[in-house]
C-alpha cells in the first residue's frame, strides 16, 4: 500500500477507535457423522484446531461508543484477529475403502463485509469416493453464498452414488428408517447453517435423487465431472423455483426469495485418487502447487477466471444475444454495467423476465421489509433478452502426478491482492519450512519464481519460522501485509485490519483460502 492511500485512509477514519476482546482457546469438539448433518440441530465439528477470538463482532472487530480508531495493533492482537476462523483437519491415510488422495487441510477466512459475504465448504463423500472442497463468494449479501455451501456438496456427492445406493437411501426414507450418511462434514466453530430451511432443502435432494433413480442410465453413478457439472445447473434451477413457490411459512418463502436474488461465485473440486476435478462458475481460482526437479514452486492453474479479462468468455456471453446488443451486454467491466463475475448462482434479475421478478416480489406480505431482505425492484440498463448470466460451469481435470504437492482454493479476495506464482511459492515456503525474508525489487518480483528463488538464496535471504502453522493464515497475512518490495510489514497488516466496518470493503475483500495437501505417493512415476 503506498503512503498516499495510507495516509488517506487515516484522513477518513480519524474518528474511529479500535476496542479488542480477551482471547480463549477453542476446544474443538469430537465428530459424528450424520446423513444430514450440515442442516441438523447441532452442528457437527471434525478434526478442528484453531484459536478463537473471543467475543468478536462479525467483523472481527468491536468499535467504541467514541467512534475514533487506533491503528497500533501488537503481535497478539493481529494473530488474534487472523487466526479466529481458521481450521486444520488431517485425514486419515487409510478410511477403509482406500487410500486417500488428502492427507490434510487448512482453511481460513477473513471478513471485510458484515456479515462476512464468502463461505467455505469441505467434506468426504461416505457413499462414494474422494473428497469435496469448496469456496463461495457471496454479492448482494451473504444469503445465496450461504444457501449454496451448504447443498452443493451434497447434490455431487448424490450425483456420484450408485443406483443401489440411491434405492436404500430411497427405502429408508420411504419406511423412517435410520438414513445413511451421505458426506461426512468438516465445519468451523462459527460456521452455521439455514435451519429454518432444512425440510425444504432435504425435501428437494430428495426429488434429486429420485429422478435419477428413474433414469435408465445411471447405474454406477455419474463420474466427478459429469456429477458436478450437473449439480451446479440442478442447484440453481432449484434456487429458481424455490422462490416462485408460494410456501405457507414466510420465513421460508422470503428466505427462498432472498437467496435468489441475491447471488454466489462457486469453486468445487473433487480430489480422489483419478486426480483432480475442478468445477468453476465465476471468480474464485483453483491453482496447483507443482515442486520442480529443481527445488523451485511452479503454479499451475486449473481455473479461468469468469470475467471481462476472459476473453473467451466475453465472447460467449456475446454470442447468445442479438448483435445489436454486443456493445451493451458488458459495460464498464460488468455484465450489464453492473455485476462483475460473468457466471454465478442467484442472481435471478440477471435471469428471469420483468415480469417474473415483480411478481415474486409482490408476493411477499405487504408489510415485508424489503430492505431488511436486500430485495428492492431493480432493472439492469439494457435489459432486453434475457437471461443474461448462467452457473454453468467450467471443468477441468488433472491426473495426480508425484510433483503436485497441494492445492489453492480461494475467492477472489485473496488472487486480488496474490498472483498464482506468489501464492504457490508462500505455501511452498511454507511446507518446506523455509521462509525467506529478503528485501525483493520490483524488478525482481517480475523474474520467473525459480530465477528468484536463487537469487535469494544468493543474497543475504535467511530462514526463519513461519509465524502461522496455518498454511491458509500464511497466505492471508502475505496478502494483506506484503510491503511494496516483498516485504512483510507489520504496520501495513495492522492498518489494513484495524479499518472499521464502513471502510475495510473499500480497500478489501472478504477472504477465504483453503490449502488442500495431496497424497503424492499414490502418483508413481511413470517407468522411461
Amino acid at each position: 500500500m503506498s503512503g498516499r492511500v495510507c495516509a488517506s485512509i487515516l484522513q477518513r477514519a480519524s474518528s474511529y477507535t479500535l476496542t479488542l476482546s480477551s482471547t480463549a482457546p477453542f476446544q474443538p469438539r469430537s465428530a459424528h457423522r450424520c446423513p444430514f448433518s450440515s442442516w441438523g440441530t447441532s452442528s457437527v465439528r471434525s478434526d478442528i484446531t484453531g484459536e478463537d477470538s473471543g467475543s468478536w463482532s462479525l467483523s472481527g472487530r468491536h468499535l467504541s461508543t467514541r467512534q475514533d480508531l487506533d491503528f497500533q495493533l501488537n503481535q497478539v492482537q493481529i494473530n488474534s484477529i487472523l487466526r479466529s476462523n481458521e481450521q486444520t483437519v488431517t485425514v486419515p491415510e487409510f478410511d477403509g475403502r482406500g487410500l486417500s488422495a488428502v492427507r490434510k487441510f487448512e482453511s481460513n477466512q477473513l471478513p471485510a463485509n458484515t456479515p462476512n459475504e464468502d463461505r467455505r465448504s469441505s467434506a468426504t463423500c461416505l457413499q462414494s469416493k474422494g473428497m469435496l472442497f469448496g469456496v463461495f463468494d457471496g454479492h448482494g449479501g451473504w444469503a445465496c453464498a450461504q444457501a449454496v455451501s451448504e447443498r452443493l456438496l451434497y447434490y455431487t456427492a448424490v450425483a456420484m452414488m450408485s443406483k443401489q445406493s440411491l434405492e436404500y437411501l430411497e427405502n429408508c426414507m420411504e419406511n423412517e428408517r435410520p438414513v445413511p450418511p451421505i458426506l461426512q462434514w468438516y465445519k468451523h466453530h462459527a460456521d452455521f447453517n439455514y435451519r429454518e430451511s432444512a425440510s425444504l432443502y432435504i425435501d428437494h435432494l430428495r426429488v434429486f435423487w429420485q429422478e435419477l433413480l428413474e433414469s435408465e442410465e445411471h447405474g454406477e453413478g455419474m463420474s466427478p465431472l459429469d456429477a458436478l457439472d450437473f449439480s451446479f445447473k440442478r442447484l440453481d434451477a432449484d434456487i429458481s423455483l424455490e422462490a416462485q413457490v408460494p410456501f405457507s411459512n414466510d420465513l421460508i418463502k422470503s428466505t427462498a426469495i432472498q437467496v435468489a436474488f441475491a447471488g454466489s461465485t462457486a469453486c468445487v473440486a473433487h480430489v480422489g485418487t483419478d486426480g483432480i476435478h475442478v468445477a468453476n462458475s465465476g471468480d474464485c481460482r483453483a491453482v496447483l502447487g507443482v515442486l520442480e526437479e529443481d527445488g523451485s514452486w511452479s503454479a499451475l492453474p486449473l481455473t479461468w477466471d469468469h470475467n471481462s479479462q476472459n476473453q473467451a468468455e466475453m465472447e460467449r456471453i456475446r454470442s447468445q444475444h442479438p448483435p445489436s446488443e454486443r456493445d451493451t451486454v458488458v459495460t464498464e467491466d460488468r455484465l450489464l454495467g453492473v455485476l462483475m463475475p460473468l457466471r454465478a448462482f442467484g442472481d435471478v434479475r440477471f435471469k428471469w423476465s420483468h415480469e417474473l421478478q415483480q411478481s415474486v416480489l409482490a408476493s411477499l406480505e405487504s408489510g415485508a421489509d424489503l430492505d431488511s431482505l436486500n430485495l428492492y425492484h431493480y432493472t439492469p440498463p439494457n435489459y432486453l433478452t434475457p437471461p443474461y448470466l448462467d452457473v454453468a460451469p467450467e471443468i477441468t481435470h488433472h491426473k495426480l502426478r508425484p510433483q503436485d504437492r497441494f492445492l489453492i482454493l480461494g475467492t477472489d479476495g485473496l488472487w486480488d491482492e496474490l498472483g498464482n506464482e506468489e501464492a504457490v511459492r508462500l505455501v511452498g515456503e511454507h511446507l518446506s519450512g523455509i521462509h525467506l525474508q529478503a528485501p525483493v525489487s520490483p524488478s525482481e518480483r517480475q523474474m520467473k519464481l525459480g530465477k528468484m528463488h536463487d537469487l535469494l538464496l544468493k543474497r543475504q535471504a535467511r530462514a526463519s519460522p513461519a509465524l502461522d502453522t496455518n498454511a491458509a493464515t500464511h497466505l492471508i497475512r502475505h496478502a494483506l501485509g506484503t510491503g511494496e518490495y516483498g516485504e512483510l510489514c507489520q504496520e501495513r497488516l495492522a492498518l489494513m485490519l484495524s479499518l472499521p466496518e464502513d471502510l475495510a470493503r473499500m480497500y478489501r475483500d472478504d477472504i477465504t483460502a483453503t490449502v488442500v495437501y495431496l497424497n503424492s505417493d499414490l502418483a508413481r512415476p511413470r517407468r522411461s
